[in-house]
């Protein structure tokens, strides 16, 4: 399995590419699998990992080295400072271009496990951007998709994957999400879910400078996206 990558490092902060595979915390239920939070060992509260990505979410994870950058740096997510792009391609052809995604999101009381749009859950904000719609055919039935910029402007769990499914374009091989048959589907042809944390602004917990840090799509997602034909969005009648 490919390591972590480290993108940029000082005595204050560490900025890591995550591998698709990699869990971000250590838990009770994580047996025999890597973690970023034991591949840092660093003496912090969860080795200074101040956000997480899912396990097969790709791209970029913002470490604290020191108890002063952790507290900054959560007080900064806290105050929704910190701007998140994601990358992912989804099922169907989304329209508008442009838009914002606003469902409540919470823990689904009959499968505590899981999580979903729920009414009285917490506030849950994803604007979205269309980059590309694309199309595949396969035994002359065409499949429509669209590449997409996420930016989450809240943090919940699972956000981006419940707010896609809830607007019914779920992400590419989400086994959560897109549905039992959908996503096996989805993985003859795209090995992982397709979803990549590709950029992070913040300020720096020590000079206070905004930086920005960005990850390029991995070779697995690009070679996806090199199997689909571009399409031109679908043009509607108006009367």
């Amino acid at each position: 399995m490919q390591t972590p990558r480290k993108i940029y490092e000082d005595s204050s902060i560490l900025v890591l590419d995550k591998p698709s595979g990699w869990i971000v915390n250590d838990a009770a239920t994580v047996k025999e699998q890597p973690t970023i939070q034991s591949w840092l060992n660093l003496p912090l509260e969860r080795s200074g990992i101040v956000h997480r990505l899912d396990k097969e979410t790709s791209g970029l994870l913002l470490v604290a080295k020191t108890k002063e950058a952790f507290e900054n740096l959560q007080a900064q997510f806290k105050a929704r400072k910190v701007k998140k792009t994601y990358i992912a391609l989804v099922h169907g052809q989304v329209e508008p271009k442009e838009g914002s995604i606003e469902a409540p999101v919470g823990r689904l009381p009959w499968r505590r496990d899981r999580f979903g749009v729920l009414p009285g859950g917490r506030e849950a904000v994803t604007k979205y951007k269309v980059s590309k719609y694309f199309v595949k055919t396969d035994d002359g039935k065409a499949s429509h998709f669209t590449l997409l910029e996420l930016e989450p402007k809240t943090g919940r769990t699972h956000q981006i994957r419940i707010h896609l499914k809830h607007i019914g374009h779920p992400i590419v091989a989400d086994e959560f999400y897109a549905g039992r048959k959908t996503a096996r589907n989805d993985r003859k042809w795209c090995p992982r879910l397709f979803l990549h944390a590709g950029e992070i602004i913040f300020f720096h917990p020590k000079t206070g400078k905004e930086i920005s840090f960005k990850s390029n799509l991995p070779d697995g997602l690009n070679n996806v996206i090199l199997s689909l034909k571009d399409e031109a969005p679908v043009k509607h009648e108006t009367t």
